[in-house]
């Protein structure tokens, strides 16, 4: 195993293909609030974020509290909806996550989604006790404050040497940055390659799977240190 013991991962758009219901749940919230349509790809740039902050940055002269709670309830209504039929996993991603936890890596995730939703969509996988540790953004600092990343560290016993994120958005990285956290880009999510770079991860992969062989490659260079 790699000098890596924690692997923190993203949920939608790194582990589950749900970047498309999102980005419609959003324009649907917003039409029900009588909100103006916003292009696409400028929905997918505030994937990450927490659902308040994102509403601010969206509508940041309309993104009243009522306004909040109305968007919230009519996302959530939608989405949910939606998820009558769960989003699938990516491909090669239960495989890889298998894998890593044989390898003896502690797994976590740090996610923009609730934690009503995220325990409701672990549940569906069968994973209520799969990862060591999630954190969700209502019971913590929204992405991209280091907050989620330190509270894992902490229930790990592990320095931020030791811990990498896994993302697909610039929050992601941002986030591992501000937390002195390696991190690694996925190419298949919310936000292009080309603007995650700017945040200098470590590898960018174009599949899940990528990432095994990639932590293989850096174990031959790395020394191994015990978390705690």
């Amino acid at each position: 195993m790699s000098n890596y013991q924690v692997l923190i991962f993203d949920w939608d758009g790194t582990l589950v293909d749900s970047i498309g219901r999102i980005v419609e749940s959003i324009h649907v919230a917003a039409r029900n609030c009588g909100l103006p349509q916003i292009d696409d790809g400028l929905v997918k740039g505030i994937i990450g974020l927490a659902l308040p902050e994102a509403i601010a940055v969206l509508y940041p002269d309309q993104a009243t509290i009522g306004l909040i709670e109305d968007f919230r309830h009519c996302y959530s209504e939608h989405y949910l909806a939606l998820e009558t039929e769960p989003s699938a996993l990516y491909p090669g991603v239960a495989e890889a996550l298998s894998e890593f936890r044989d390898a003896g890596y502690l797994l976590a995730v740090a996610t923009g989604k609730g934690r009503r939703g995220l325990d409701r969509v672990l549940a569906g996988q069968g994973w209520e006790d799969f990862f060591d540790i999630t954190r969700c953004a209502d019971e913590t600092a929204s992405k991209p404050d280091p907050r989620m990343v330190q509270e894992i560290l902490a229930h790990c016993g592990a320095r931020p040497e030791q811990a990498l994120m896994v993302g697909d958005s610039v929050f992601d990285l941002q986030m591992a940055r501000r937390a002195g956290v390696d991190s690694v880009a996925v190419s298949y999510g919310a936000q292009p390659l080309h603007i995650l770079q700017r945040y200098e991860p470590r590898a960018a992969i174009n599949h899940f799977s990528e990432l095994r062989s990639w932590l293989r490659s850096v174990a031959g260079t790395e020394v191994n240190v015990n978390v705690g």
